[in-house]
């Protein structure tokens, strides 16, 4: 008996892939204080990131995107995630590990995007669909911002320790800031590359509000009104 419930949970799982991709990324957002400066939390860093790249990839499986694309981007980027964090190559393989990897979330989080625009009513899986677009979006800059300081160093300066690079965590809590629009984040860009991403995701944060958001908040009110209007 104790079967029944984790089958159903599976089910629940297979048919809203967008709720797992989003519960892990928001646990990653706790997790990864404590993975970040650890020498073994290093390593599970690098295995959390290849969970959820393959969560990634399942999603553009269920959503309108091409899946070559997706399998392009992922596989050379975890190869070289691997190869990088053994140690035996140059600094530049994670370099361009981090570039793969973001443009798969920001493939990825095209991919929800159309998938959610191409229905006409909302579902409990649109709703996951629009919280995992917005995580997704929030990495592909956070690894944007990663990339941009090692390309252009002193890209962003914070308060404390202001000539040190910024920590990943550093840079996803800018991220989030920026993409949400409160602007709480202390991480100032300062080269005319690091604005340039900023203000990049300053647009992508506003154009997803403007266009998916306020959509799917039409599609329920405009559902609520037609069924309110039957019963009555």
């Amino acid at each position: 008996m104790a079967s029944i419930p984790l089958l159903r949970t599976l089910v629940t799982v297979k048919r809203h892939p967008s709720a797992l991709l989003l519960f892990v990324q928001l646990l990653g957002v706790v997790l990864y204080p404590a993975m970040e400066h650890a020498a073994a939390g290093r390593a599970v860093f690098g295995a959390f990131g290849i969970l959820v790249l393959a969560l990634a990839l399942w999603v553009i499986n269920r959503s309108p995107a091409i899946n070559w694309i997706a399998w392009l981007l992922a596989a050379p980027a975890v190869a070289l995630s691997l190869l990088a964090g053994t140690g035996l190559g140059p600094p530049s393989l994670a370099t361009a590990a981090q570039v793969l990897e973001g443009a798969l979330y920001l493939y990825a989080a095209g991919g929800l995007t159309a998938y959610m625009l191409r229905d006409h009513r909302v579902t409990g899986d649109e709703l996951f669909a629009a919280g995992a677009t917005f995580t997704l979006l929030a990495w592909a800059f956070a690894f944007a911002y990663l990339v941009c300081q090692q390309w252009f160093p002193g890209s962003f300066i914070a308060a404390t320790a202001p000539d040190a690079p910024r920590s990943w965590m550093e840079l996803l809590f800018l991220s989030f800031s920026t993409l949400s629009g409160v602007g709480l984040s202390d991480i100032i860009p300062v080269r005319a590359q690091a604005r340039a991403l900023v203000m990049l995701e300053q647009f992508a944060g506003v154009m997803y509000i403007a266009l998916v958001v306020s959509r799917l908040i039409g599609l329920a009110t405009t559902r609520a009104i037609a069924r309110r209007d039957a019963d009555g």
